[in-house]
């Protein structure tokens, strides 16, 4: 029996050493011990390459409008991993994730002498949630978040009343794959039967994989640009400005307050999963909660303005696809000024690809590492930019400290590359920042 919480999360981590182990056995044997919690689940699935995260914000920030108590289950975490179960945008108590953890922990331990081995600590954590929001706090609807991507990801034993790809690029090639396509086929994977598909992604290769599915699972597939548009679309000083239009009606001068055009359309696909579930009459949801909604969503490391004046950001960009999206915000925001930019990553990310859309930009390029299992030094990040200007720094400590002491009113100081190293570096960064 574990006693604190401390001890709870040493034991969920310890976890780590297994890695990823793609498929569903352990998940169902778990989940059948627990009374198969995930069949009481009124769930959305949210899965994609890029822009999950803001995407369950939305949903979660529109129905907590509409009145309805929502429970989100996200990875990773930016500042507490007791965000990755949150209630209405709350993270959970840490007394209940130590009850979870002594709940989960006797059955991963006899999972682990049968055949089917050990869970992974991604495999836990889907368990402690799944098992919360229907048994603990049941809720009225649950956003799940798919950790990586579909087919065989342990989110993949729920029965959603809804789905939504949001976007399909090149990540995780080494375990989903190194075509497009290839990766579609593992994404598609969270299509079941009968249950209406949302998606955002716009590459015709991905979208025939996605139709195929949707077709073999006879289920409804509603796509960006044909089914739903976004138009009209204006960067305001505070806020992305868009129209949002479907065969259901036209919404005017929408504002989120998470900034990227892309945005706009990570909004748009949570409209459009909320406007056929209220078509469906699985829940009710005016304009009025998709106007709030979107404005007082939040979701941390997204082009996060973390100081106004000279403009310090923090974004969790880890791919070529986020990288581009990343650029093009700053592109669109700060045209006006002299972006720096501190760069860290994973090595098995594609940072060729990375380092090429940072050479396109006109910006100053400071290369660190940070404390994570797969980081790459600063060093091989040099080697990899091919950029001769790039400069080194394995401190990243005393480069945030310099480089923003230095900053001058007409400079951005931009942080990106990884989530976990937004993770690392946020608490620090606010407190040199206060």
């Amino acid at each position: 029996m574990l006693q604190s919480y401390e001890e709870a999360l040493e034991w969920i981590h310890s976890r780590l050493r297994l890695g990823i182990k793609p498929g569903l056995k352990r998940m169902e044997w778990m989940l059948e011990r627990l009374g198969n919690p995930e069949k009481e689940l009124k769930a959305i699935h949210v899965g994609g390459t890029n822009g999950k995260g803001s995407t369950v914000a939305y949903l979660r920030s529109i129905l907590n409008e509409a009145g309805f108590n929502v429970g989100t289950f996200t990875s990773p975490y930016i500042e507490q991993f007791n965000e990755r179960i949150s209630v209405n945008g709350q993270p959970i108590q840490d007394h209940e994730i130590t009850d979870l953890t002594n709940k989960i922990k006797p059955l991963a331990e006899e999972l682990e002498l049968t055949e089917l081995g050990s869970p992974t600590e991604f495999e836990v954590i889907t368990a402690m949630a799944i098992y919360y929001f229907a048994k603990v706090n049941p809720m009225d609807i649950t956003v799940i978040e798919v950790g990586l991507g579909g087919r065989f990801d342990s989110t993949n034993v729920i029965k959603p009343i809804a789905s939504i790809i949001t976007n399909i690029g090149m990540d995780h090639t080494q375990i989903l794959g190194n075509t497009i396509s290839k990766i579609a086929f593992e994404k598609a994977g969270i299509i079941k039967e009968n249950t209406p598909i949302i998606t955002c992604v716009k590459n015709e290769e991905a979208l025939a994989v996605l139709k195929d599915a949707a077709l073999e699972k006879n289920a409804m597939i509603l796509q960006i640009e044909k089914d739903f548009f976004v138009s009209d679309y204006h960067s305001l000083e505070e806020c992305e400005q868009f129209t949002y239009e479907s065969k259901l009606g036209v919404l005017l001068n929408l504002e989120v307050s998470l900034l990227g055009k892309h945005q706009t359309e990570n909004a748009a696909g949570a409209i459009a999963v909320l406007e056929h579930l209220n078509k469906s009459e699985l829940i009710h949801v005016d304009e009025n909660n998709i106007r709030v909604g979107l404005q007082k969503a939040y979701w941390p490391g997204r082009m996060e303005i973390m100081q106004e004046q000279p403009v310090v950001l923090i974004d969790g960009a880890h791919n070529p696809e986020g990288v581009q999206a990343f650029a093009n915000a700053l592109k669109q925001r700060f045209s006006d000024k002299k972006v720096k930019i501190i760069f860290s990553a994973l090595k098995d990310k594609d940072l060729t690809e990375m380092f090429a859309i940072f050479k396109a930009m006109d910006v100053e390029i400071y290369l660190t590492e940070f404390e994570f299992p797969r980081a790459a030094s600063a060093q091989e990040l040099k080697e990899l930019s091919n950029n001769p200007m790039a400069k080194a720094d394995s401190n990243w400590r005393e480069l945030m400290k310099t480089l923003i002491s230095s900053l001058e009113d007409d400079e951005v100081l931009a942080i990106t590359g990884s989530l976990y190293f937004i993770s690392t570096i946020k608490p620090f960064l606010k407190e040199i920042l206060t």
